[in-house]
């Protein structure tokens, strides 16, 4: 199953794939025109549509990187651990001891 994944659905990712396009845009345009100054300057945009979204995804506002994505049990474990229940390797709660159903029995 696959991870978590938005497929770059990022402020990052989409300023610099926007910034690429205007990018090749002006240098298909300057290639029509036949200058090839034009098309060097299209070809420095499309790099610094990398650049900026390189530069806004270390400021925080791209995708985090796959080993930051918790599976459902990672997150279950968590939960319960923020609980303070006991869980299994797979997430599940641990049987409960003896004070554990004694106290649950009175309590509730």
């Amino acid at each position: 199953m696959p991870g978590p994944y938005h497929h770059g659905n990022s402020p990052a990712a989409w300023t610099g794939v926007v910034i690429a396009f205007i990018g090749f845009g002006i240098g298909g345009a300057y290639t029509v025109m036949a200058e090839p100054l034009g098309v060097a300057a299209g070809a420095v945009v499309v790099g610094l549509g990398g650049v900026v979204g390189l530069v806004l995804r270390a400021m925080g506002y791209g995708q985090p990187p796959a080993q930051f994505h918790a599976t459902p049990a990672q997150k279950a474990r968590a939960q319960a651990a923020a609980a303070g229940v006991t869980t299994t390797a797979d997430g599940v709660p641990a049987p409960a001891t003896s004070t554990e159903s004694e106290r649950s029995a009175v309590s509730g």
